[in-house]
């Protein structure tokens, strides 16, 4: 078992895009490391510098305690698992897992001792005969698994293995992937676009925009104590609710459109009081909206409502502009819309989450209980968190 350790690791490809900007990240022994961003903010690029399969700019690699900069992918002696499985259709499982050890010339004996074990873990020990295109992709991607295992690796690298699988699978593999991680051991590196995922599977979780390393901790500290309002509105399902507000002249007061919030709630804070006067960013999550009980009143206009049966999701407009995170995801258009939307008064941009039986209309007033002890502050001009 290794641990892997990024030391200020840096790609610009040979057009200049700076993919990848001083990264420092360590993986430790046993520990199942996710990261997770937005499309495009550079986390198969970090995974496949891990794996030798991009060169690196700047920085240092290092598994085991020793750097692999130079070393092929084959040397560093990591096993990658891949969204599209990359079984061959030909073979039956038992090659398709114990390919790699055919081409390293194990003994026929070992080959066969690890393919046993590596089936048994994986539950595939009755499927060993049979080809990848009779197994449910569930199946085929525990044999890709297999493959992985019976190498008894240094460390698993994943390429968002569970992309190709529909939703309910994706749960079921989430708790087989940890399962079978716990009991090989070894550092995991794993890289997701799915936030719900990162956060249910991850040790810790590190979140990536546009090629910098944002936070890196458990993912109750993400949720909690998010660093900036890039973290704080991509960790959590719904999203956060981000609104421009101005604090009042003695820092007590929070003027949220034309509704105002008493901030005495809002616990011990000691750089807020700096921000008198002056604009910020106020993030309320939706379970953190109730419809009863203490706290400051926000009221609104419900827009529409999602019946999921163990709760409700409001979705509901306010005359307050909502803060747009541009790169949380979308494209570029999609992006520049919202901006222009939050200009709107009214516009059906905030969400709650109550229970399943409250008595809410679309299209009515509603006014929420606000838990200000749970609400965030961010800087408008930097996006830091206030604290």
């Amino acid at each position: 078992m290794s641990e892997i350790v990024l030391r200020h690791v840096s790609k610009t490809y040979d057009n200049g895009y700076h993919a990848i900007h001083d990264v420092d990240l360590t993986v430790r022994e046993g520990e199942f490391m996710v990261v997770v961003g937005p499309s495009g903010c550079g986390k198969s690029t970090l995974l496949r510098m891990v794996a030798g399969l991009e060169s690196i700019s700047d920085g240092e690699v290092l598994i085991g305690g020793h750097v692999v900069n130079d070393f092929t992918p084959g040397e560093r002696d990591l096993a990658m698992v891949f969204q599209n499985y990359a079984l061959y259709p030909h073979m039956t499982v038992e090659k398709n897992i114990a390919y790699s050890l055919k081409l390293r010339k194990f003994p026929k004996s070992e080959i066969d001792r690890r393919v046993r074990e590596a089936a048994e873990i994986l539950s595939l020990t009755e499927y060993l005969g049979q080809r990848p295109g009779r197994l449910s992709g569930g199946q085929r991607q525990r044999v890709a698994m297999g493959r992985a295992i019976v190498r008894e690796p240094k460390a698993f690298l994943m390429d968002e293995p569970l992309s190709n699988l529909d939703a309910k699978l994706r749960v079921q593999m989430r708790s087989e992937i940890l399962q079978i991680q716990r009991r090989v051991g070894v550092a995991t590196l794993y890289v997701t676009h799915d936030q719900v995922e990162a956060m249910t599977m991850g040790d810790r979780v590190t979140v990536l925009r546009a090629g910098v390393l944002q936070q890196c901790d458990t993912a109750q500290v993400l949720y909690d104590r998010p660093v900036n309002v890039f973290v704080a509105s991509f960790v959590g399902s719904p999203s956060m609710n981000l609104l421009h507000a101005t604090l009042s002249d003695d820092a007590t007061r929070l003027r949220v459109g034309t509704q105002t919030l008493d901030v005495a709630g809002a616990g011990p804070r000691p750089r807020l009081a700096s921000y008198a006067g002056r604009e910020v960013i106020v993030g309320i999550r939706p379970e953190d909206l109730t419809l009863e009980g203490p706290g400051e009143v926000l009221s609104g206009h419900v827009g529409h409502i999602e019946a999921l049966g163990s709760e409700l999701i409001v979705h509901f407009g306010m005359d307050a502009r909502n803060y747009v995170v541009e790169d949380k995801g979308g494209s570029a258009e999609e992006a520049e819309e919202l901006l222009e939307e939050t200009a709107l008064t009214e516009h059906v941009r905030n969400v709650a989450r109550v229970g399943p039986r409250s008595a809410i209309a679309t299209g009515e007033s509603i006014s929420f209980r606000v838990n200000m002890e749970r609400a965030h502050f961010f800087d408008a001009t930097t996006g830091e968190s206030i604290w």
